[in-house]
């Protein structure tokens, strides 16, 4: 039987910067948490500089993200290096990320304060970005990172290897390596399978190859990933749905599991990711967090 965790007494409340909503029930939470005994709450939106600092500097328990699956993944980038588990609270379009709805968090949160909840851990890449033999930089995935077409409506040719061994050659608009929690962004929208969110796997699957291998490919956790391109025309690396960075003829990309899990704060019993599937699946939002903007 897994250990009931500490309650938390010290909180953070990330709000999504543009989310009125989300703002006026960030505020709700606040004046509740206080109201039952939480022993400090700061509130500010993700991207607020102070907030930061005190997430960086292990200052709170848990973090509290109010929005929709850009913010948990927002979130998740911040509290990973310190190991703060982070509580979702939906007020975006799609939540696939998120267990609890907007309607929902003053019974959970009452749950959260009394220790009646679990920690689920999902792994992270870390992917770096090489150019003549010369590391340019490295960041933290919980989704995925892609090596992908720019401007231009042409395909790229991308060759991968894992642990040193050609997997494959590809002519393709994109190649994207993902973590379980990633099967169920836009890996999924290129066909690949999904993979329960515990899981400790790499997902390979390339975006509308042309004339190459369009079957997905699960890799073990210790696997080692590269990805060489080779392009005549723009070519772009994008993590998790960041702002996309420029790749030239023959850079590298290299992933393999990172040293950092994010921790997501869950009420409901393992199986929810399953009975949930098809609820997700049903919605498909056409307007919303779809830009990553959540």
């Amino acid at each position: 039987m897994q250990q009931r965790p500490s309650p938390p007494r010290r909180f953070a409340i990330g709000v999504h910067p543009e989310l009125a909503t989300a703002n006026t029930v960030a505020r709700q939470i606040k004046h509740a948490l206080l109201e039952q005994g939480a022993a400090e709450v700061f509130l500010a939106p993700l991207n607020n500089q102070e907030l930061r600092q005190l997430v960086s500097g292990g200052k709170f328990d848990a973090l509290i993200a109010v929005g929709g699956d850009g913010t948990m993944l927002r979130a998740g980038h911040l509290c990973a290096p310190q190991g703060i588990p982070i509580m979702g609270i939906n007020v975006g379009h799609f939540g696939f990320l998120i267990e609890v709805q907007h309607n929902q968090w003053q019974s959970k949160l009452s749950d959260l304060l009394q220790g009646k909840y679990r920690v689920e851990n999902r792994m992270m890449l870390r992917a770096e970005h090489w150019h003549q033999n010369q590391k340019m930089g490295s960041w933290d995935v919980l989704n995925e990172v892609i090596a992908c077409r720019g401007n231009f409506v042409r395909p790229v040719r991308l060759r991968a290897e894992v642990d040193g061994f050609l997997l494959a050659n590809y002519v393709a608009d994109g190649l994207i390596i993902a973590t379980p929690t990633g099967s169920t962004a836009y890996a999924l929208a290129a066909g690949g399978p999904i993979m329960p969110p515990d899981l400790r796997n790499i997902l390979i699957i390339p975006v509308a190859p042309h004339l190459s291998i369009d079957r997905a490919v699960i890799l073990p956790e210790g696997a080692q990933v590269s990805v060489h391109v080779r392009t005549n025309h723009e070519a772009v690396m994008s993590v998790d749905g960041h702002q996309p960075i420029i790749m030239q003829d023959g850079d590298e990309i290299r992933a393999a599991t990172g040293p950092n899990v994010v921790s997501f704060i869950r009420f409901e019993d393992p199986g929810y990711f399953y009975c949930n599937l098809t609820k997700y699946m049903e919605k498909n939002p056409v307007t919303g967090d779809l830009d990553g903007k959540s």
